[in-house]
This record gives C-alpha cells, structure tokens and sequence, in this order.
C-alpha cells in the first residue's frame, strides 16, 4: 500500500479527473482531504466514508485568498502534517477570443492559477513538515503542445500551470519537496461532456465520438488512468522526477499529421 500513513489533499476532488484521484489514493491507504466548491462534494464524501474510507472535505473556493488561508489553518490543527498535494481543480468554458468577456476571462485565471497559488502557498508550511513531500498540478496538453477553438482561456492557464510547476520544483528541491505536472490529453468528465454539449447541442455523443476517432488509442481516457499516475508521482517509487510535465493522452498529441505514412 504504497500511500500508506500518507495524508494527501485534493482539489477539485468532489467529481472527474479529481474524484478518479481520490479514489485511487484511498485505494493505496492515503488519507484523503477532499477540497471543493461544488455541492456534489457533500454526496462524494458520504459516500466514500460509507465504504469505510478515510475521507474529510472542505466546501472552499480556492480562488477566494482568505477562505483557503482559514481552511489551511484548520487542517493544520486537525492533521499537523501534509505528505501529498494535488492541485486538480479548474474550469474550461468554451468561447472565442474575441467574444470573451473579462469576467468569463478572469474566471479562469482566478480559479486555474490563483487558486492553484493560493492552496500551495497556504499547504506548503504543513508539507515542509514532513521528512519529504510531493505536490502534483493538474496542467494540460491543452496550451503546452495543442488547442481548439475557444479554448485561449484554458490553454494560457494550463500553459502557466506547468511554468509554475518547473520554477516550484527547483525552489522546494532542497526541501526534499518534489514538484510535477500531469498534462491529460481528452478524459471522459463531466466538464468534457459539457464541453461536447457545447460543441454540438443536438448530437454532443457525436463529438466525443470524433475526439475518439481521432486518438491513436481510439477512446478517451478515464478518470481511474490520471488517478494512477498521480498516486506514482506522489510515492517513493517516482522519488527521482521533479520539474516534469507528464503526458497522458493515450498519443493524441503524437501522430504529426492524420494522412501521412505507409
């Protein structure tokens, strides 16, 4: 049980790529600190614990300074020491550049990066704490090597998410602190399938479909898949990677074109 005596928060842990983590972290022993806004996260943790896990949470918006300051703060008196951070939580709401408004903008910002910052900032004492750690951001292949349309929003905050990752990694290395990114290509969450109803109100089916047919491996990922990799870069058997953006796209990003070759 690789996670063993580890205590491990996740944001964004309430539904997707954040519920398919938690899952996997109890799964290897983890003790799990749920943090979410959203309301499914009451209904997330009672169920968890009715299957006798070792599962807390917080309703917090992470983009609010002062509420993710007090909630830290709390922890730290409950749990003392974190052995496990990962930044999961974001959004993705499809609109062109030129039709987005600064609120729809700053939305993004605020939730995909500050409150990436804001959680670090306040959870790295109580990782310090403890004899080693690591922190694991949610980035994208989205922004770092691809994009489509109207996504400007999501890909500049997944493309900062892994600068953020690299200059953090180099920072807390001599604090025994390993920092990485996991970059998902196209994963089947509800925030994909809200995408896909954007994309195409009347058949969404059919684009998640084209996403499929278009990947190497001919489907989309699942949120058990991303769990796994962030339990290996959370445990001692990944101790030598830090600074690194790990892709998880089952070779969407791989084929340099889709007509060319024998």
């Amino acid at each position: 049980m690789k996670l063993e005596g580890k205590t491990a928060i996740i944001t964004g842990g309430a539904m997707g790529n954040g519920l398919g983590i938690v899952k996997v972290f109890l799964k290897y022993k983890a003790r799990v600190i749920i943090l979410d806004y959203a309301d499914e996260i009451v209904k997330t943790i009672s169920d968890l614990k009715s299957q006798g896990y070792d599962v807390t949470g917080y309703k917090v918006d992470i983009k609010d300074n002062e509420m993710v300051k007090a909630v830290a703060k709390d922890i730290e008196n409950k749990f003392d020491k974190i052995d496990i951070l990962v930044n999961n939580a974001g959004i993705c709401m499809l609109e062109k550049f030129e039709d987005m408004s600064l609120e729809l903008r700053d939305k993004h910002f605020d939730i995909n990066i500050k409150g990436t910052w804001n959680v670090t900032k306040y959870i790295l004492p109580l990782m310090k704490k403890a004899s080693k750690g690591s922190i694991i951001n949610l980035s994208s292949v989205t922004g770092v090597s691809v994009a489509d349309v109207g996504e400007v929003a999501y890909a500049t905050t997944k493309a900062a998410i892994l600068g953020f990752t690299k200059s953090l990694a180099i920072e807390l290395v001599s604090n025994n602190i390993r920092v990485n990114a996991i970059l998902p290509g196209y994963i089947l969450t509800p925030m994909v399938e809200k995408m896909a109803v954007v994309s195409n109100k009347e058949n969404p089916s059919e684009v998640i479909d084209g996403i499929a047919g278009a990947i190497p491996m001919k489907r989309l990922g699942n949120t058990i898949e991303v769990g796994e990799l962030a339990a290996f870069l959370a445990c001692d058997e990944s101790s030598y990677i830090t600074g690194q953006g790990i892709v998880i796209d089952g070779a969407s990003t791989l084929p340099e074109t889709l007509t060319m070759g024998v």
